[in-house]
């Protein structure tokens, strides 16, 4: 299959799009490119035909909010970029509004943490949500939640929040729009000889030399961090497009299934499970489960569920449904998974077999330590 043609096949079943914005398009030095947001609003209005949808995964806030309070660069503190992103996420929403709404259409924003995607039942409220926008034909407007984020919560850019929206919402495709044209054999800003690459397969180990992990003034993600979410995205199955967003036709020329610009990075063969794709990218670990070579090699090589014999040490303080790490005894993470006791109960029944469980703690919850369904191989 040519290269067009990879892209025709993924553009005509696209009928669900996620679309990130990045700060660089939506930014100028006196604050938010309205120009630039009307263009793009417009392009989404007129795409939006023939039962396709569209999820908008905006930055801008901060860059917005440093303008408004005169910052002369991007804050560099959680408080300051806290700050400022509360003071431009109403200019940025107003913005928005007002374009779609001239366009017949109504927006919603949603606000996200990590925390929110973590937690499973806040991950599938936010997807009923979502639904029902989507249901009513309003469209969702989503960003990190600037204004309350701190380091242990933050997603830390709209890259890795848009693949895992995109997961979230089951789309059919992933859109990154930026200031660069899509990867490239090297940086084009710095080597003008840089060659683009129209396709690459996500799970192919050269599209990593490619990436140049460089950002701009106003923004947090460089092409490795576009790179990485499309490698997310791809586990849940979702084809990602990374390409220029400058143009006045530029999101109308990554739909249309003729036009060669930008790349797309394709899933491999295998995917995920939407409660896979979860637990392997969006939960944070918290602890760590030391194996025997046994038990090792029977989650590997056989895909079985974890028993409490195979376990040997236990590491940090973690709930029943928390995600661990399970290491083989070389120190290689062989699988992530929700375990079905806690730290407390693990450490008194590690090494035992499953018989015993109950007479050790008084109960037994469950015989296997993490059920292979809630198990994810590394």
């Amino acid at each position: 299959m040519t290269q067009l043609a990879r892209k025709q096949t993924v553009v005509k079943r696209a009928r669900r799009v996620v679309v990130k914005i990045g700060s660089s398009l939506l930014s100028a030095e006196e604050g938010l490119d309205l120009r630039r947001i009307r263009t793009l609003v417009q392009e989404m209005a007129e795409l939006a035909t023939n039962g396709r949808e569209f999820i908008l995964v905006t930055s801008g806030a901060v860059a917005a909010g440093r303008a408004r309070l005169g910052l002369r660069e991007r804050p560099k503190t959680i408080p300051q970029k806290q700050a400022a992103a509360a003071v431009g996420q109403i200019d940025l929403m107003a913005a928005y509004k007002e374009c779609f709404e001239a366009r017949g259409r109504h927006v919603a924003q949603i606000l996200l943490t990590r925390e929110d995607l973590s937690n499973r039942r806040r991950y599938l409220n936010a997807k009923h949500a979502i639904a029902a926008l989507l249901e009513a034909r309003v469209l969702p407007i989503v960003n990190e939640n600037d204004s309350v984020a701190v380091d242990e919560i933050k997603l830390g850019d709209n890259d890795n929040l848009s693949a895992a929206v995109a997961a979230l919402v089951e789309a059919d495709l992933l859109v990154i729009l930026s200031d660069v044209d899509g990867l490239y054999t090297a940086d084009p800003r710095q080597q003008p000889n840089a060659e683009p690459v129209p396709v690459v397969e996500a799970s192919d180990p050269q599209a990593e030399r490619y990436a140049a992990a460089s950002s701009g003034r106003l923004g947090t993600g460089g092409m490795a961090t576009k790179l990485e979410a499309a490698r997310k995205a791809a586990a849940a199955g979702i084809s990602t497009i990374i390409a220029d967003g400058r143009g006045d036709d530029a999101l109308a020329r990554v739909l249309d299934p003729n036009a060669e610009c930008g790349t797309l990075v394709v899933p491999s063969t295998d995917r995920l499970a939407s409660r896979k794709h979860w637990i392997a990218f969006t939960l944070r670990p918290q602890g760590v489960l030391h194996l025997d070579a046994g038990a090792a090699a029977a989650l590997r090589e056989r895909g079985r569920s974890l028993l409490p014999s195979g376990v040997k040490v236990v590491e940090g303080a973690f709930g029943a449904g928390d995600c661990v790490r399970c290491v083989a005894p070389d120190g290689a993470e062989v699988a992530r998974g929700l375990v079905n006791y806690s730290a407390g109960e693990l450490r008194r029944i590690q090494g035992a077999h499953t018989r015993d469980i109950d007479s050790i703690l008084g109960y037994k919850v469950s015989d296997e330590i993490i059920h292979r369904d809630d198990m994810v191989i590394a």
